[in-house]
């Protein structure tokens, strides 16, 4: 089984100098390769000087996380690829336990590890922690991260645990599977296009597993600081995600239902004096409703009956009963 590490860059040379050393000191199993998104640092000269081993991609335009991936990835035939952001430090043994999953179980189609705070080891990082989940609207949330509580890794979450979505900061998929899939869904221009792609593949019966014993360290910060922009993008998509995947039955339901608690979230922001922010989400809604039937076309069969959801409600869980941890919630089962 091959694997392929697959970095994309734009303008990310200290982040280079900074993470590469360990990332080809410690992936011996893999192959490593270079999307560079038209960066206009010196990245590119830095890598060919420095790491003569990795293979570089150049597109000839910025194009984003989906769209930078989904163009440079059609020049990759290993067997499986790790999607990994440029400021993310790996550790000895790190591929290991990832690749085990994949040739154990052929169901497997997407991996990630634990992915911990470079700032804070001890604590998970934001950005997908032990594994994502949605609740029955759309809400996304961790295991080690609920909204932006963030928790300890006292090894509670270390056993290997099917999840519903992986983290794009460290995202393994099949080859074939991703090109089945066509790739990311490049409306999404950013935040929560792995999501998509994990509920897409989700939607076809294939299995998404959080791998407890590889850890990996991310600097994180986003590719927005927390801003109107940054809100505009989470509200649309996370209702574009529901418009596209969630089973048809429920559907109405559930869309009528986020936008209630839109609403509440944009009254929150009201009183708070966060215009911009409540803004933010009028311009979201608008964006949905002036496409809301080409999203619907985008829409593909689900050949699975297990729920998409983990719990009614992380919104209710978390703001209302004051539940921080994965481990507090209660779930339709227990």
């Amino acid at each position: 089984m091959s694997i392929a590490l697959v970095i994309l860059n734009w303008n990310g040379k200290k982040l280079l100098q900074r993470f590469l050393p360990d990332l080809v000191r410690y992936s011996k199993e893999a192959k490593i390769y270079l999307i560079d998104n038209a960066s206009e640092d010196d990245s590119i000269s830095f890598v060919k000087k420095e790491f003569t081993e990795i293979t570089i991609i150049q597109n000839n335009e910025n194009l984003g996380y989906a769209g930078g991936y989904n163009t440079g990835l059609k020049e990759i035939d290993e067997d499986i690829l790790c999607l990994i952001n440029n400021d993310l430090r790996v550790s000895k043994n790190w591929l290991l336990p990832i690749i085990e999953i994949f040739e154990k179980n052929p169901d497997t189609a997407i991996a990630q590890p634990h992915i911990l705070d470079e700032k804070d080891p001890s604590k998970f990082e934001y950005a997908g922690a032990a594994g994502g989940y949605v609740d029955r609207f759309g809400y996304p949330f961790c295991r080690g991260r609920i909204f932006h509580h963030l928790e300890k890794d006292l090894g509670q979450y270390d056993k290997n645990k099917t999840i519903f979505w992986a983290s794009g900061a460290c995202f393994f998929i099949r080859n074939k599977i991703f090109k089945s899939a066509k790739g990311f869904d490049e409306d999404f221009f950013m935040h929560q296009e792995e999501i998509d792609l994990c509920w897409r593949v989700y939607n076809q019966g294939k299995e998404i597993y959080s791998i407890g014993k590889s850890k990996v360290y991310h600097l994180g910060g986003g590719s927005l600081p927390d801003s109107p922009k940054k809100v505009f993008y989470n509200f649309r998509n996370s209702m574009y995600l529901i418009l596209k995947n969630v089973p048809s039955i429920p559907l109405f339901f559930i869309f009528l239902a986020r936008l209630f608690l839109d609403g509440i979230a944009g009254i929150h922001f009201l009183l708070k004096g966060e215009v911009k922010n409540f803004l933010s989400i009028i311009k979201a809604h608008f964006f949905i409703y002036l496409n809301i039937f080409k999203i619907l076309r985008k829409r593909q069969e689900i050949v699975t009956d297990r729920p998409y959801f983990l719990t009614n409600s992380v919104v209710f869980q978390f703001f209302l009963k004051k539940k921080c941890k994965y481990s507090d919630l209660k779930f339709p089962e227990s």
